[in-house]
């Protein structure tokens, strides 16, 4: 789940103080949600009553892992039983009171460690969900967690990614298994996604996920290098292109390198057609779960295109970043567009082409 984290800004530390002191567990997964995440946090705010608290408290929890696995200078005997903690948080609020005092060693950006901080806030606003819903988030959190300890104990001086196959692995613990959490919230809260509508997702749910994984660790291939010391572009791939994990970030192997990343690229365009099916195929009458989907897919889109046309995310400080005029512009017709499938296929055709503006922009 790699990502570029967003520092905690004054008036957000004001108001996770603030609901702290009170001890006020849906405010403070409120205030949190947005600078901790990027894209998702629009799409989460528009779902309703406990498939909102759901969604919302799954993907908080699953930020706490990827903030444990992520941490830099933390052996893997240190990691480890953080994520065996965290699994035990599921079962009552008492493991989840003792969490944070756990993670004293825990390093990494303002937003993510306030969020650690106070993980039993968390938990204690997903314990009033219920039942059936809280198995399903722990099941598939508990499945990612497993996964990113498997690779942290794997690679203990830092992931270093060997073939194709480890990076779709890797993929699948810290995003296909995203995929079947929502699909799997979907069915149990919606009574449009009845059976049928539920089988046919989950067969592009792991797709839907690994897309939005796979273009946010292209983008990001210097930063996960230099700063959390990942490199995720297979070893074995950039071999068969002249190119290495040493020489990743070297200028005198950017083409060949560049030639590595284009088969990730291709792997990504893939996995992206799949996610828009499986767009397709929600309910339009589900306009909350279409609106969560189709502006990180929107995104994704965007973001893959320009990867296609650039080096930047190879560069030491470099990446590839759409504008916020795009941003603005794919939030606007996704939302007036999304009940339309023929209306969807043809922006995420135009996206694919060029950078998407609205008229008056």
């Amino acid at each position: 789940m790699s990502s570029v984290p967003v520092a905690l800004p004054p008036d957000a530390q004001a108001a996770v103080a603030a609901a702290v002191a009170r001890r006020d567990a849906r405010r403070f997964c409120e205030v949190i949600l947005p600078h901790v995440s990027r894209t998702f946090a629009i799409g989460i705010r528009a779902l309703p009553g406990p498939l909102g608290r759901a969604v919302l408290t799954a993907y908080l929890i699953c930020r706490i892992a990827d903030t444990v696995e992520d941490a830099p200078g933390m052996a893997p005997e240190a990691k480890g039983p953080l994520f065996d903690a965290l699994m035990e948080c599921f079962d009552g609020q008492a493991a989840a009171d003792a969490y944070p005092a756990r993670c004293t060693a825990v390093t990494g950006e303002p937003a993510h460690l306030a969020l650690v901080e106070h993980a039993d806030l968390v938990f204690a606003y997903f314990h009033t969900l219920p039942a059936s819903t809280r198995a399903i988030v722990r099941q598939w959190v508990g499945e990612m967690a497993m996964g990113m300890k498997k690779f942290v104990f794997l690679y203990p001086h830092g992931i270093r990614i060997q073939t194709v196959e480890e990076f779709r692995e890797y993929c699948y613990y810290v995003a296909g298994t995203v995929g079947y959490l929502l699909t799997d919230l979907w069915h149990e809260h919606v009574p449009s996604i009845g059976r049928g509508h539920h089988a046919r997702l989950r067969e592009r749910c792991r797709a839907f996920g690994e897309a939005l994984q796979t273009v946010n660790i292209l983008k990001d291939v210097a930063h996960d290098a230099v700063v959390e010391n990942s490199i995720y572009v297979p070893e074995q791939l950039l071999r068969e292109h002249g190119s290495s994990q040493a020489a990743l970030l070297h200028a005198d192997r950017e083409a060949e390198t560049r030639g590595a990343i284009e088969r990730l690229i291709q792997l990504a365009w893939a996995d992206l057609e799949e996610a828009r099916r499986y767009l397709l195929l929600i309910p339009r009458r589900a306009v909350s779960i279409r609106l969560f989907c189709i502006l990180p897919l929107l995104y994704a889109y965007a973001t893959l295109r320009d990867l296609t046309h650039s080096s930047a995310m190879l560069r030491p400080g470099g990446t590839v970043k759409i504008s916020r005029r795009e941003v603005k512009a794919l939030l606007t017709a996704g939302s007036l567009l999304v009940m339309s499938n023929r209306a969807v296929r043809w922006l995420v055709e135009r996206v694919r082409r060029r950078e998407f503006r609205l008229a008056w922009q």
